[in-house]
């Protein structure tokens, strides 16, 4: 079994772990979780030096025989995109858990939940088999609802209940344009690599195509989130707990785009040549609209969640222009937007849980008794407005190089909505953390010396792939031609 598996296996061991430590063992609970997450880190990082640039492909592939009679297999690898993305993930899942010791109450379960929602976004990652996929994608959504609806705030139980609802539907539309690819390919096989070469060379026809392309478009872009299928996210981010926040905005919210480029890109490219212009288009909604809707925020959790809507249409944008140069930024904003809002989603919990209050304009002046706190909330600014030096910025740069030959209209709005970013950014900074200081907040402590670790992670990655940036797109730019080859021969509709 390779390093991918185990990176699979550890959040589900780690979870069946916990089944058998008494609920008073808060100490043990929070070490395996931990370990659970750790562990998965190293592996992480391994996958992304290690990582064969001259072979491409899918490496560290493993594969068991599960249903030979329907073609389901346990299948799992990385290339160069999937590599990125598992970095991402395992970078903001251990810092979720080292983040989560504010979690007091029923600590076991969540921890246990927490595993299980790790484990479902490492499987969509890492899955080379269409089933397995859409397993681990439900297994990724399901343990939200409660995460959010037992240990959230504010108005959990609406939250809880919009977010189960826009996902479920948006899984059962991927789920009947998954079933529709297995049943009209006619080799009955679930296997990605399979499926990708069989319909190279025997695809399906183009108005099928075009007719079944929508279903995963739309299925997977409620997760990504699509404009105007987004509002179940802002709200999802507000009540959730801090770590969850993370991962949510961090990691979940990729699992669309990602699903949108490897499987409906992939697998269906005359039905994206068609329809990818659109998705042009409603990309700069996602911009535009997110960025102006977080304009008239007060609550910061609010902010930064319409804030994520409006950075996910950069994404879309990137993929929907099918070139190297885009797709390759989309690939690597997922990765520095998650770091980003994990950064960002941290510091505010840390504040929250002392003010109970997420109210922007009722901080005031808190720079003075929390300097760590607000550097780090600073750097998530910085990086979100796409200040140089940080990770957003390169990856923001290819994605607006890599669609002005294609969508120039587009690529002139998305660079309109980088001074929304920073007009909203920088003044949340100035109203919370600058000024005079609120005196109801004298109290307020500042993150012990091992509480600052993750933030440390989190902008250390951030700075460092902003420095060098070779280290991701190097990666990235191998697996994307090939992530595309499908598209050969095609042309995408400019639209200038």
């Amino acid at each position: 079994m390779g390093p991918v598996s185990w990176i699979l296996l550890l959040p589900f061991l780690g979870a069946a772990a916990l089944l058998g430590i008494p609920s008073h063992q808060v100490k043990w609970v929070r070490r395996i979780a931990a370990a659970a997450t750790g562990i998965p880190l190293v592996l992480a990082l391994f996958l992304a030096a290690a990582y064969s640039k001259a072979q491409g492909g899918f490496q560290w592939v493993d594969r068991i025989p599960w249903i030979r009679a329907l073609g389901i297999h346990y299948q799992v690898g990385v290339d160069g995109i999937s590599a990125v993305l598992v970095l991402l993930h395992a970078l903001c899942s251990f810092t979720g858990v080292l983040i989560s010791y504010r979690i007091k109450e029923r600590v076991k379960e969540y921890y246990l939940f927490y595993l299980l929602l790790i484990g479902g976004v490492y499987g969509v990652f890492v899955s080379l088999d269409l089933f397995f996929f859409y397993l681990f994608y439900e297994m990724a959504v399901i343990p939200m609802f409660p995460l959010i609806g037992i240990w959230g705030s504010g108005e959990k139980a609406y939250a809880t209940m919009k977010l189960t609802l826009y996902l479920t539907a948006g899984a059962v539309l991927a789920l009947v344009g998954l079933l529709s690819l297995y049943l009209i390919s006619g080799i009955r096989s679930f296997d990605l690599i399979e499926l990708s070469r069989y319909l190279a060379q025997n695809p399906i026809p183009g108005s099928f195509q075009r007719w079944l392309f929508p279903f995963l478009l739309i299925g997977f872009g409620v997760i990504a989130p699509m404009w105007p299928l987004h509002s179940w996210s802002p709200i999802g981010h507000a009540a959730a707990p801090s770590a969850v926040s993370m991962l949510h905005a961090g990691v979940l919210m990729k699992l669309g785009s990602y699903a949108i480029l490897r499987v409906a890109v992939g697998l269906l490219p005359e039905g994206a040549y068609t329809w990818l212009p659109w998705v042009a288009g409603i990309s700069i909604m996602n911009i535009l609209y997110g960025g102006f809707v977080a304009l008239a925020q007060k609550d910061i959790k609010f902010l930064i969640g319409y804030s994520s809507s409006s950075h996910m249409g950069y994404v879309l944008l990137g993929i929907a222009c099918l070139n190297p140069l885009a797709v390759s930024g989309a690939v690597l904003l997922m990765f520095a937007h998650g770091l980003m809002t994990a950064l960002a989603f941290a510091a505010v919990g840390h504040i929250y849980d002392q003010t109970h209050t997420r109210q922007i304009a009722e901080w005031g002046g808190l720079a003075r008794q929390v300097p760590f706190i607000a550097t780090a909330f600073v750097v998530s600014a910085l990086a979100s407005s796409g200040l140089p030096g940080f990770a957003n910025f390169v990856a923001e740069l290819l994605v607006f190089f890599g669609s002005w030959e294609t969508y120039r209209l587009p690529a002139l709005a998305a660079v309109f909505g980088i001074v929304i970013t920073a007009f909203y950014m920088l003044r949340a900074v100035r109203t919370g953390f600058f000024g005079p200081l609120n005196p109801r907040w004298a109290g307020l402590k500042d993150a012990a010396p091992f509480e600052r670790l993750p933030y440390f992670i989190l902008i250390t990655a951030l700075v460092i792939v902003g420095c060098f940036p070779s280290l991701l797109t190097d990666l990235i730019a191998v697996s994307v031609p090939s992530a595309l080859s499908p598209l050969e021969g095609l042309q995408v509709v400019a639209m200038r």
